[in-house]
């Protein structure tokens, strides 16, 4: 019980500090809806949020839900750790990094995207011009250790011929390194959408992108206590449904789909319209070779010292549950 207190304090202060509201009623609400369960979608930056509403695929739902948005990946799974979020959305090594933390989390669902939607960038003036020039410089990193910013920064350095030595890797969530860039006081950023794209649409430079370094998947996780849960197993089974339907909608309507993008995420529409041509829109139950994808970036990150532990990506996964 202690360590579910300190859990607890600490994930209200993590939802605070992103400007969550309103947070101290999501603790403790199963007994208030034990006979109608109430689901806490986790979200990223707004985005999948977005999807849903833009598609109304959450018109109607039998069941209440909320929204919690986060900055990255890392608040977002402190919350699920600690049963504040019941579905949560993050590309591969988050998903990874969570696990470790938290064995209880579970894999449910697969989103396809693009290795695009993630980079390395400098300022617009800066005389670095390849991966190899970062030798000796300081690379911010968002939004923490475990992040597919970290994966793609460390497969760009390994093709240049550096190593992680030698650089200095700072972490640094999102929202503040994006103000830091913007005020020029960090040369060099890895980070992914929507920061990257909008940091490119004002004006940043590309140094590497993921492409051939990042497998472009996301996924979807469930909360150990959410999936273990026989009152919501019904409700996040549809709900990955309806967010299913979602990405099909978005692939077919884009323009309507970044419209909506932008409303959500008070992004203009022009950054809007290529962030959303890159996200992880189309979902799918997880497949055994999106499974064989996941392990081989486990495997990688564990030999980069990217993952303090090996991690077994089936036994993390439950294929069934939507």
């Amino acid at each position: 019980m202690t360590a579910f207190r300190s859990d607890r304090r600490r994930v209200l202060h993590t939802l605070a500090a992103c400007g969550i509201a309103p947070v101290a009623a999501w603790f403790g609400a199963t007994d208030a809806h034990a006979a109608t369960p109430e689901l806490v979608f986790g979200d990223q930056a707004g985005g999948l949020r977005a999807l849903a509403e833009a598609a109304h695929v959450l018109d109607g739902a039998p069941y209440a839900f909320r929204w919690a948005n986060f900055q990255g990946a890392a608040p977002l799974f402190e919350a699920q750790r600690a049963n504040a979020v019941d579905l949560a959305p993050a590309g591969d090594l988050p998903v990874l990094a969570a696990a470790i933390g938290d064995p209880s989390l579970k894999i449910v669902a697969t989103r396809v995207g693009t290795p695009t939607s993630l980079g390395i960038v400098v300022q617009a003036d800066s005389p670095l011009r390849h991966v190899a020039d970062l030798k000796g410089k300081t690379v911010v990193v968002s939004s923490a250790r475990g992040s597919i910013s970290q994966y793609q920064l460390y497969g760009a350095l390994a093709e240049a011929g550096l190593t992680r030595d030698d650089v200095n890797v700072r972490f640094v969530l999102p929202v503040d390194a994006f103000a830091a860039f913007e005020a020029r006081q960090l040369d060099v950023w890895a980070t992914f959408d929507p920061y990257y794209g909008t940091a490119v649409q004002r004006g940043a430079r590309v140094l590497r992108d993921g492409t051939g370094i990042n497998t472009g998947l996301a996924f979807i996780t469930a909360s150990g206590a959410a999936s273990g849960d026989q009152a919501k197993r019904p409700a996040l089974a549809d709900a990955l449904r309806r967010f299913q339907r979602a990405g099909a909608w978005a692939v077919e309507h884009p323009e309507a789909y970044a419209q909506v993008y932008a409303t959500v995420t008070r992004l203009p529409i022009e950054t809007s319209r290529v962030i959303t041509a890159r996200s992880a829109l189309r979902q799918r139950p997880v497949s055994d070779e999106d499974i064989a994808a996941l392990q081989k970036v486990a495997d990688r990150a564990f030999e980069q010292r990217m993952l303090p532990s090996k991690v077994d990506v089936r036994a993390i996964t439950e294929q069934g549950i939507g």
